[in-house]
């Protein structure tokens, strides 16, 4: 039988976050909003982080294998769902820095330890972040013949050289701007053997770790923000756009999403800094963002959620009427698609939730529930939010209402984390064209043999 009963730790992790959800993020848009400018939006946002930290939501995104306190993807939903019901911005800077320790959960070995260590402490306001997407996109970053990512590393004796702009990673920037705690920077190995050797661009694919104490060690100008972007939604997240190494800045087209451009200038980074070596690093980002593509499922659950509450609460006003408008047809039904996509986008959460840990099935297998679940969810938020519009009519276009809100936060979720178009759905067009590919074997268990 199918049981869809929360477990009493992941009860306890959902009435958790509910109550911090209300006692730090239920007032935090009113506040930032206030302040004039992206930066000191993201940087008002610290007193919650650190209360995050205190309250043990890092370690909570964290595998207890590995130190933290996670064991089930499944929390990890719930904590998201309870976060973006409330509040977006905070909430995904504290999700952004669960992203950016995800590679070194999922390439763990004991070197990497001390990396780990400031964010299982309880203590201050660590940032993390993985640092991929650039300024000219990575849709195709594995596309042979393609130039591939531009962000470069070379060894030059016992460091690695690293050199590039990225954009669009959460925190990547630092609440100072001057370098995120830990960074997971993915770049493509230009060494002439490793290039003579690959026959697939997955070949050259690598991650470096870059430390705040690595910045401060080299030379002035080797980390540098080079714009903070006004955006849509989730205006109080920073995603910058970075430098990294001595490239020319060249004129960009920063028109989406949360991002202040970051640049990196001949960065040196010790060898024990390479998370994985050429050839290892792109299993490892693509699984990560199979994780992250599961949690923005989550998002989209928790975006629903608020709307169809708030509209609901609408509907229950006659508006000049003899009953209320809830008891309309064209408003009832509106209500009810809200409800049902609600319910949906959740169910197939916990789905990929469950089948990113399950040990059945390759990982082609179980990546599906979540692409699925991040192109659905983060559709059907969009929907949504629309359709709560509609249903309450020009009243929602008063920005005292939180409609407009709802719809500028559920804009990004189609086109962050791996636009739904060009790499959501690429993603499961390879999955289903594969000659082994079983199209339900995430839906029914394996038949006793």
């Amino acid at each position: 039988m199918v049981d869809l009963t929360l477990s009493s730790a992941e009860q306890k992790t959902q009435a958790a976050a509910r109550s911090f959800a209300a006692a730090y993020l239920a007032d935090a848009a009113a506040q930032y909003a206030r302040l004039p400018t992206p930066e000191a939006r993201f940087q008002s946002l610290q007193p919650i982080y650190e209360a995050a930290v205190q309250a043990g939501l890092i370690r909570a995104q964290v595998p207890a294998a590995v130190g933290g306190t996670s064991f089930s993807l499944v929390e990890s939903s719930l904590l998201v769902e309870e976060f973006y019901a409330v509040e977006a911005s905070a909430s995904l800077t504290i999700f952004g820095t669960g992203l950016g320790l995800t590679p070194l959960a999922l390439a763990y070995q004991p070197t990497v330890r001390d990396f780990l260590a400031p964010f299982l402490t309880g203590r201050g306001s660590p940032l993390a972040s993985l640092v991929f997407s650039e300024p000219n996109g990575v849709a195709n970053w594995l596309e042979p013949g393609a130039p591939g990512l531009q962000t470069t590393a070379h060894q030059d004796g016992d460091e690695w050289v690293l050199n590039g702009e990225k954009m669009w990673a959460t925190n990547s920037a630092g609440w100072d701007f001057q370098g995120a705690d830990l960074s997971c920077v993915v770049c493509r190995c230009v060494e002439e053997d490793a290039v003579a050797r690959a026959s697939h661009p997955r070949d050259l694919i690598m991650v470096l770790l870059v430390t705040r104490e690595d910045i401060r060690r080299n030379d002035p100008g080797c980390f540098e923000v080079l714009k903070h972007i006004e955006t849509a939604g989730h205006i109080a997240v920073s995603g910058p756009h970075l430098k990294v190494g001595g490239i020319p800045v060249r004129s960009i087209n920063l028109s989406l999403g949360p991002a202040h451009p970051v640049q990196y200038t001949n960065l040196r980074v010790p060898t024990q800094n390479v998370l994985c070596a050429p050839g290892t690093g792109a299993e490892v980002v693509t699984q990560s963002f199979d994780i992250s593509a599961m949690l923005v499922g989550a998002m989209g659950v928790g975006i629903q959620r608020a709307v169809f509450d708030a509209a609901l609460a609408f509907s229950r006003d006659p508006r000049g009427g003899t009953v209320p408008i809830g008891h309309r047809q064209s408003v009832a039904d509106l209500l009810i698609d809200i409800k049902m996509r609600t319910e949906t986008s959740r169910y197939l959460t916990w789905k990929a939730a469950h089948c990113l840990l399950s040990r059945e099935g390759d990982h082609d297998q179980r990546r599906e529930p979540a692409l699925l679940a991040k192109i659905y969810s983060s559709d059907a938020s969009v929907q949504s939010c629309l359709g709560a519009i509609n249903a309450v009519g020009v009243s929602a276009y008063n920005a005292e209402r939180p409609f407009g809100r709802f719809l500028s936060t559920a804009l990004a979720l189609p086109i962050f984390d791996g636009g739904n178009v060009g790499v959501r759905r690429r993603a499961l067009q390879e999955v289903f064209m594969a000659e082994d590919y079983e199209p339900w074997a995430m839906s029914f268990p394996s038949p006793t043999k």
